[in-house]
């Protein structure tokens, strides 16, 4: 199978952990060669430039390192991973609204950290357009990590193991914000999820084969849920009005602002739907608990506003999104399928030692 912009990591203990017969397959034959950063063979061309910060092994883990460290925040307590939890595809999971340093609450739910080399921009509203620069918004949030960019630096100098880690990265132990940053984005660009049920499926793997009522729900799915959720990453990564009530919490703005534009007012980035099972609650603000509330919204709840996306009127200038509760059901079941159990247990990913 040809998979483009390969870079390999050696790994020795390598467990397939999805897989049912693990047990029976001897440690010593699962000893491969494992890519860092590729792109699926099912997926667009990355967005980010792999040329200017490829993925190697050292800036790697010296990344990941950097990720699950609470230095980065003003009292030490509060890294990268309190709010991406791998487990949990990387999100906050059961945190309606992310808590940040000193327990303070944000405003917004944290989305899932995945598949970051193919998009465009980050965060619910899309104020960040460089991956390279998204780690300077929570480090200096005084809700998240509340600390300046220049103490962290100063913390890593001071600290043998990272002077050491960055030599080994980068060829000398200056630790340099650019330097920083792309040893952070070098590690969000390794967390591919690509090997769910659908993505084997696509792919006619094994383990991909669908029940008749999975493949029922991923046609509803085409029909409904894809002019905004669309394949192969199910994000269009553009900004909609989703209907949300405006009263549930403080209002939020979302896009509007970054742009200052009405017809921006209450758009929010399209999530993806990757490892959605693993990610509630759901929606910017947490407000909703299970796939079914959130499905129960699109056919009954939503509220209507001047800038509400036209693709949510159907049939008599009726709101939301046509489908009984069958359909539903099915939706949901495929939903499911895009469960990436490899991604959330891939000890490359996890806390280092």
């Amino acid at each position: 199978m040809l998979r483009k912009y390969l870079i390999y990591v050696p790994v020795f203990t390598v467990l397939l952990v999805s897989c049912t017969e693990t047990s029976a397959v001897p440690e010593t034959e699962l000893i491969q060669d494992k890519p860092l950063f590729y792109q699926p063979d099912n997926f667009p061309m990355p967005v980010y430039d792999m040329s200017k910060n490829p993925v190697t092994e050292a800036g790697f883990e010296l990344g990941k390192k950097i990720f699950y460290d609470g230095k980065l925040s003003r009292d030490g307590t509060i890294s990268c991973a309190e709010c991406h939890a791998q487990s949990y595809a990387f999100t906050h999971h059961g945190h309606t609204l992310s808590h940040g340093i000193d327990n303070r609450i944000g405003t917004r739910n944290a989305p899932p950290i995945q598949n970051t080399a193919f998009m465009r921009s980050f965060f619910w509203d899309g104020g960040v357009f460089d991956l390279d620069l998204f780690p300077i918004a929570p480090i200096t949030n005084p809700v998240e990590m509340d600390e300046e960019l220049g103490n962290v630096l100063k913390k890593l100098r001071a600290d043998p193991a990272y002077t050491a880690r960055f030599k080994e990265a980068y060829g000398s132990e200056e630790i340099t914000t650019e330097r920083f940053l792309k040893a952070l984005s070098q590690f969000m660009n390794a967390l591919i999820s690509d090997n769910s049920k659908y993505d084997k499926y696509i792919r006619k793997e094994t383990g991909g084969e669908m029940s008749a009522d999975e493949l029922e729900g991923l046609a509803l799915f085409k029909q409904k849920c894809s002019s905004c959720h669309q394949e192969p990453l199910f994000s269009d990564e553009k900004f909609h009005n989703n209907g949300l009530d405006i009263s549930f919490r403080d209002i939020d703005y979302g896009r509007y602002n970054i742009t200052g534009e009405r017809q921006d007012r209450y758009t929010f980035k399209t999530p993806s739907l990757r490892n959605i099972a693993f990610t509630a609650p759901y929606m910017h603000d947490g407000r909703f608990n299970t796939l079914e509330d959130v499905l129960n919204h699109y056919q009954n709840d939503m509220s209507y506003s001047l800038n509400l996306d036209p693709v949510f009127f159907y049939g008599d200038n009726k709101r939301g999104i046509e489908m009984t509760d069958d359909e539903k059901s099915k939706i949901i079941l495929f939903l499911k399928t895009l469960s990436d159990k490899e991604f959330i247990t891939d000890k490359r990913f996890a806390a280092p030692n």
